[in-house]
């Protein structure tokens, strides 16, 4: 006998494997973790903002959103502007020896400029929406009733244990960010995931 509905473990499941995947989202807030700067809100807002799509997925909303190509279009490109200025802001950073300290002292200005970084990082790719509402969302829509919400609870429970072990676990990492080089790494690192991930939604939308 099982404690959890098999539609919750295969929700969790299924959202590990595209959740957990290297990406744009995943680097923001393992650098946000390392630098200890509004960390947890960050990871809360992810899940959350995750959690928003997943359930919108299951109630029917993947079909419409992969109908419109117009939607897709100009979220690909706002959010592969968005990536490539976030890129140059972590390459410009690479250049200079900072510390931990002065990472610190260079972060958000304020919790709500931390937030709307958060969502823009979030909501300007196609992929979060092709993951969790259409993908997701066209796996929920296989189960009956109320199991097609135990399927997204159990992948919105794996998006928010993810986003506050990899928050929580960064911090982890803080002894080694006293030195600029493990600083330079880091942002020559994030800024490559950024300008990949934006190279790749621009040659996806072009050759179509």
């Amino acid at each position: 006998m099982t404690l959890l509905p098999t539609a919750y473990i295969t929700g969790a499941i299924t959202g590990a494997s595209l959740i957990a995947a290297i990406g744009a989202q995943n680097a923001f807030v393992l650098t946000q973790g390392v630098k200890q700067h509004y960390f947890w809100q960050i990871a809360l807002t992810c899940a959350l903002i995750d959690t928003l799509l997943i359930f919108a997925g299951a109630a029917g909303m993947g079909a419409l959103i992969n109908r419109s190509e117009l939607f897709l279009t100009l979220v690909t490109w706002g959010g592969a502007a968005f990536l490539i200025l976030y890129g140059c802001k972590a390459g410009l950073s690479a250049l200079k020896s900072n510390t931990l300290q002065a990472n610190k002292s260079a972060g958000f200005s304020s919790l709500s400029t931390a937030l709307m970084a958060t969502a823009a990082l979030s909501l300007l790719n196609p992929h979060v929406y092709l993951d969790t509402v259409v993908l997701l969302g066209s796996i929920a829509g296989r189960y009956d009733s109320l199991d097609t919400y135990w399927f997204a609870a159990g992948a919105s429970s794996f998006s928010l244990l993810w986003f506050l072990t990899i928050s929580y676990g960064a911090r982890a990492l803080t002894p080694l960010f006293a030195n600029p080089l493990a600083w330079r790494v880091l942002d020559c690192l994030v800024a490559l995931t950024m300008w990949t991930i934006a190279y790749l939604l621009l040659t996806d939308s072009l050759g179509k």
